[in-house]
């Protein structure tokens, strides 16, 4: 698994290469990271048009779902295999990956094509990340990193904001197909700039053992969880036999899985850390907090198509909103953590999401676009300083032989809370939209995807019925937002576990998982959480 370059021959690697090598390199990496960046929010404003087009409105979430969890669930798989076999050969095999399942996904013909390829894309994209990240640190110095990073936190926050706009225009314009078909040309420009231009350094390798079993017992139980609550309430009672057997098999599969952490060497999920209570409690928080935002978010160009009559591309501009909120939120955070405390921020972000979902849950037909934006831009400051001051609290808590574990754990959980969440969103908005459709239009038969597809689906819907439509939607997606309330309150009362004090405090407490200067001398491995479980061995500056 494992490249040991010191970080002196890290160094000279990097200062070896030309300047016009390494922007054409980083330039690669940026294009990969953006394509899966982006991912989330143009296929989300697109989907309603999908659906549309396609019908099997009760998959809708899955088309989220199936993503997150192929990727998380590769992510320390992606970063072992670039250890044992080089980030060139990897990144190239999972941009490979990512392409060919775009490509499928433009092709599907029915929504069950569509997760299919769907999970097939979001494999790849459990590689692109962090390999790209890592092939990203072996380029600069430690000097020059602090800078490379400022540059990938404006391309994410330039895929959040452009991600609505380019996934509108190319379905208003073009077809939905595009959406998934326009990520080819960047990538194949990306996997030339790497395959041609990249020049790997040379290491010794290490192949150490994989915890494949924790990869499989964690699609199993997440996989299987979702699947019961996406399904429950919409196509089985919660107390049915089907239902009862998925959450049984699920729990037992949990519980392997946790055995299966325990024992082995390398475990995906270094459960013993969770014995830090600051880092429990980031933990917990994310996860519930995570569940919430998917929530809302996967669902929020459905409100805009449905409710407020907006284009694809107007229903995309509403994610913009959120999205720089949480981006405002974050810096805002990040310079406010270190003085006020952990629990400080994370109390004062978890009760703006709290109330900023519980606005949501007011929102009326009569609603306006803007009072919207204004309850998402409290949601999104909020986010913002949690998810800041969660993974800083977890760095905080270990030493630096683990925080790049701890890193991984809380980006880990908040993916897992939100395929959770979307599918828990997902089967009570299915539920509730089936009940009104069948009250308010009992007689005239019209279902969702009618609503999203009049043309293909041959029926029209008269203009005295639409404001009847806008209504059941927003009584449907009211229950998502209900439900995002209810997460972010659990979210807000796991602050309690958060510990009390200032990050030194956190820090000095951290026990036998803290760092000094002789922590510095040891081998640190970064292990499965890392981008890519790179040990290095880091010389302290002399004292």
């Amino acid at each position: 698994m494992t490249s040991v370059p010191e970080s002196s021959e890290q160094t000279e690697y990097a200062s070896r290469l030309s300047r016009r090598r390494i922007i054409l390199t980083t330039a690669a990496v940026m294009a990969g990271m953006f394509l899966a960046a982006i991912d989330g929010t143009i296929v989300s404003t697109a989907l309603p048009t999908i659906v549309g087009d396609l019908g099997g409105f009760d998959s809708y979430a899955w088309v989220f779902s199936g993503f997150l969890l192929a990727e998380i669930a590769t992510i320390p798989l992606w970063g072992r295999l670039a250890d044992m076999f080089g980030r060139k050969k990897i990144f190239i095999i999972g941009m490979g990956i990512f392409l060919l399942g775009s490509v499928l996904c433009g092709t599907s013909q029915s929504m069950t094509e569509l997760i299919i390829w769907r999970v097939v894309q979001g494999l790849g994209a459990g590689c692109i990340l962090p390999v790209a990240q890592t092939i990203s640190a072996d380029l600069f110095t430690m000097e020059q990193r602090a800078k490379v990073s400022a540059l990938y936190s404006i391309q994410f926050a330039l895929a959040a904001v452009l991600g609505p706009f380019i996934g509108g225009f190319l379905t208003e314009q073009f077809s939905w197909r595009w959406v998934f078909y326009v990520n080819v040309p960047v990538g194949i420009v990306a996997i030339s700039l790497v395959a041609f231009v990249m020049i790997e350094p040379i290491v010794k390798r290490h192949h150490h053992n994989f915890d494949w079993w924790g990869v499989f017992l964690l699609l199993g139980w997440s996989g299987t969880l979702v699947f019961a609550l996406e399904t429950a309430g919409r196509d089985y009672g919660w107390g049915s036999p089907e239902i009862l057997a998925l959450f049984s098999i699920s729990a037992a599969l949990l519980v392997a899985f946790v055995m299966v952490e325990k024992k082995v060497d390398e475990p995906l999920i270094p459960l013993d850390l969770l014995a830090i209570r600051s880092l429990r409690a980031s933990v917990v928080i994310t996860t519930f907090l995570g569940m919430s935002m998917y929530g809302v978010l996967s669902f929020l160009p459905l409100y805009g198509q449905t409710v407020l009559g907006e284009s694809v591309t107007g229903s995309g501009r509403i994610l913009i909103p959120l999205m720089l909120a949480i981006m405002v939120g974050s810096g805002v955070g990040a310079r406010l953590v270190l003085r006020l405390g952990f629990r400080l921020i994370v109390t004062v972000g978890g009760t703006l999401v709290l109330i900023g979902t519980f606005w949501l849950t007011q929102l009326q037909v009569e609603s306006t676009q803007l009072e919207l934006s204004g309850y998402l831009i409290v949601i999104g400051l909020g986010m913002g300083l949690v998810f800041i001051s969660t993974s800083l609290a977890a760095q905080n808590s270990v030493g630096l032989k683990h925080m790049g574990v701890a890193t991984g754990l809380i980006n880990f959980t908040r993916q897992l809370g939100g395929a959770i969440g979307v599918a828990i969103a997902a089967s009570v908005m299915m539920s509730t939209l089936a009940t009104r459709l069948t009250e308010t239009f009992g007689d005239v038969g019209i279902k969702a995807n009618d609503v999203l597809s009049p043309a293909k689906s041959g029926a029209k819907i008269p203009p005295a019925l639409q404001p009847l439509v806008a209504k059941v939607f927003s009584d449907a997606l009211h229950s998502t937002f209900v439900v995002a309330t209810i997460l972010a309150f659990f979210g807000l009362v796991a602050v309690l576990l958060m510990p009390r004090g200032r990050a030194q405090d956190h820090r000095a407490a951290r026990g036998g998982y803290g760092g000094d200067a002789d922590e510095l001398r040891q081998e640190v491995s970064l292990d499965s959480f890392s981008p890519s479980g790179e040990t290095v061995v880091l010389t302290p500056p002399d004292e």
